[in-house]
């Protein structure tokens, strides 16, 4: 294979719904490249793309593909992307490593959610657009009518390249208004027929044609004169000004396909190759340190690993873009982030679960290696006058939650290694192993999502695992001043224990000026401040310890110990066991002993006398609240309301985006547990939605009382 340079490549990412069809499509490039000799199908659990075993048992793409091909002596990198959205990583990754993304609208239900939220990620990320209407010979496929929601959703700028002449059963056949051709195909596909346009097409193709050219213009100014002048460009002219709109986002065109019958697959790489952006074309990518780095196969070296595959037989697989220099087999680089040596023992250019050896790849190309010792997913490796790094893909929250454990006990390390192996092939698993809730949690995208990782852990890794719902990170403040008292007093031969702790607790609220003084039962207790501290809790809000005793009743010596009482209560909370926060405590009076107090009293009454006030200073629980947005097509916005409203959730407003009803509320996490179930339900999995944390408010009075109830019916069980 030979080395192509940076103006030679242009990076690909395959885009769209579930079930648009992008897997087929990537099937029928690579046999158009001659890359495989035979097509594969989906039903038939062969293709190139989806050839992990929990792939072939859904029936749906899991991980991202990368490919390569080669056209007309260019050098197509292509990563074709799961379209769920349980799966949105793959494509996140592969948009920040891509220069066009191609988005595929399925033929019978045209733009639908999924297609909204890829555009949405194109936006983010500023990449051009491509949209590709497949499945035309589907019965109920509409092209006009896909054509006018495409321009409603996402404006003027979707410009159509080709149009049907019919669709359904029978397509076989697109006027391409670039070239000015009819293009048919035989019932096997493949090479196309050239010819004229039709008589009866004419008309029609020529009014598209001057839509296209204006658009075309529309990305350069001395284009945009001539077309004034001539309303016409001759078609290279157009070319480059399709290429400059891509890369400004001025135009996004529309193409046809069936890529299941291998109709237009063959045209609209010929439209890859010679007009969609090189790498050189897009703006330059900033390194962690913010600095702009060119794609200069001049330049230092620097490889970004952007995925890692496990495959069978051989280990991890690392995926890398050239982001700058060239890297050459036999070279020995540094990783950036975890300090290591590697040397470079293989280079291949991707193909599936195939890999092509190569021995160079220049910068802005994707390749993969092997047997590398020390490479995560997100490091960079470089060549020695170099230390940049490359963290630009920032994967979204997650959305679904479970606790996970091995059926057999035993097995719970080697459970722990498996998942955190796993989570280099797919960044947005996150796993958390919380000293809080005594619980290891999966957070994921969705309940497929989480659903693949166990089939894999059990059939891949031979570990039977459960699922359990994940408890809720509760906490606990007060809402008044109260007062409490503790000596600790223990006497068993020899040195003793005494200590006593008189305090005050009253909520935190930042900013509040210190005390003075308290009136609690007609008694006025001045406060005579000595020293503060100030904690910001790791599991968030504040505690302020305030010592105010006077006269020498408690050493100073003591104050730590008495804090480390009151924050071992924090951390277990006195109504349900979960973290307190928000809270000031004044120490303003005790007493010691000279020979028995220690530190270990005054933690002990410290405990015990925050404890004590903490019940009577108006104690309540506090549950997480998330804000959440739900994408639904409008007819089905009733029925999402009304469940939310059943869900405690509070809604914030309504609005549209992209044709679809954009809603926004608050809602309890608790409410949030099995969510993305109920909203697919709901639409038919038509819908998405994406939360935030915004901030722990009390929780109802009914389910604090359930809460408490619980919990000590629990300490009951242990006792």
């Amino acid at each position: 294979m030979k080395v192509y340079q940076t103006n030679e490549i242009k990076n690909i990412a395959l885009i769209g719904s579930a079930g648009s069809g992008k897997t087929t499509l990537a099937e029928a490039m690579v046999y158009e490249a001659c890359i495989i000799k035979r097509r594969g199908t989906v039903e038939g659990k062969n293709t190139m793309s989806d050839y992990f075993p929990v792939e072939q048992e859904y029936g749906y793409s899991v991980f991202s593909t990368v490919f390569h091909t080669e056209w007309n002596g260019k050098k197509l990198n292509i990563i074709d992307c799961p379209g769920s959205d349980d799966f949105v990583g793959g494509a996140i990754t592969a948009l920040n490593v891509t220069d066009q993304a191609v988005i595929l609208v399925n033929g019978t239900y045209g733009p639908e959610v999924g297609t909204m939220n890829a555009f949405r990620n194109t936006a983010k990320y500023g990449k051009p657009v491509i949209f590709l209407v497949n499945q035309l010979d589907k019965d109920n496929c509409d092209f006009d009518q896909i054509l006018n929601q495409l321009k409603d959703v996402y404006g003027p700028n979707c410009v159509p390249v080709q149009y049907p002449i019919a669709t359904g059963p029978g397509f076989n056949a697109v006027i391409d208004v670039l070239l000015m051709k009819k293009y048919s195909w035989k019932p096997e596909g493949g090479a196309p027929i050239i010819e004229d346009i039709p008589a009866d097409q004419l008309d029609k193709a020529k009014e598209m044609k001057a839509a296209l050219v204006e658009a075309a213009a529309g990305g350069d100014d001395a284009l945009m004169e001539k077309f004034f002048e001539t309303e016409d460009l001759t078609e290279d002219e157009m070319r480059e000004g399709i290429r400059k709109g891509l890369v400004t986002r001025s135009i996004f065109p529309v193409f046809c396909v069936c890529a299941g019958k291998d109709m237009g697959v063959r045209r609209l790489m010929e439209f890859l190759g010679n007009v969609v952006p090189f790498v050189s074309d897009m703006p330059k990518v900033k390194n962690a340190a913010g600095d702009e780095i060119a794609p200069d196969s001049n330049g230092p070296t620097s490889l970004f690993f952007f995925k890692t595959g496990m495959e069978p037989h051989i280990g991890e697989v690392s995926y890398f873009k050239v982001m700058s220099g060239s890297v050459k087999t036999g070279d020995d680089l540094t990783n950036a982030d975890r300090g290591s040596k590697e040397r470079m023992g293989q280079l291949y250019a991707c193909a599936g679960a195939n890999r092509v050896a190569v021995d160079e790849l220049k910068a802005g190309d994707i390749g993969c290696t092997v047997k590398l010792k020390d490479v995560k997913t997100g490091n960079t490796l470089n060549a020695k006058e170099i230390d940049w790094k490359f963290d630009f893909i920032k994967y979204p929250n997650s959305k679904y939650s479970r606790a996970i454990k091995a059926v057999n006990s035993s097995e719970m390390e080697k459970l722990m290694a498996a998942v955190m192996k796993m989570r280099q092939e797919d960044p947005t698993w996150v796993v958390e192993q919380s000293k809080e809730l005594r619980q290891t949690i999966i957070h994921g995208q969705g309940e497929f999502h989480l659903r693949t990782l166990k089939w894999r852990l059990e059939n891949n890794e031979k570990i039977q695992v459960e699922y359990v719902e994940p408890k809720i990170p509760y906490r606990e403040t007060i809402t008044k001043m109260a007062r409490a008292d503790y000596r600790h007093k223990k006497q068993s031969g020899g040195a003793g224990q005494f200590g006593e702790v008189h305090l005050i607790l009253e909520p935190y609220t930042e900013g509040m000026p210190d005390p003075t003084s308290f009136k609690i039962n007609g008694q006025e207790f001045k406060m005579n401040i000595k020293g503060k501290e100030e904690i910001d809790l790791e599991w968030g809000g504040k505690l302020v310890f305030i010592n105010s005793v006077v006269g020498g009743a408690i050493d100073a010596r003591f104050m730590p110990a008495i804090l480390k009482g009151v924050m071992e209560r924090m951390e277990q909370g006195p109504l349900t066991g979960s973290y307190a926060r928000d809270v000031r405590v004044i120490v303003y009076d005790g007493k010691m002993h000279p020979v028995d107090s220690n530190e270990l009293s005054f933690m002990l009454a410290g405990r015990n006398a925050f404890s004590a006030a903490f019940k009577e200073a108006g104690p309540k629980v506090l549950e997480p609240i998330y804000d959440l947005e739900v994408l639904v097509p409008g007819d089905y916005m009733g029925d999402v309301m009304s469940d939310l409203q059943g869900r405690r959730a509070v809604i914030m407003g309504m609005d549209s985006e992209a044709g679809y009803q954009k809603l926004t509320a608050k809602i309890p996490l608790k409410e949030l547990s099995s969510y993305s179930i109920a909203l697919s339900s709901l639409t038919g999995g038509r819908a998405s939605f994406s939360t935030t944390f915004s901030s722990y408010e009390l929780v109802p009075n009914d389910i604090q009382q359930a809460l408490i109830a619980a919990h000590e019916a629990e300490e009951k069980d242990e006792d």
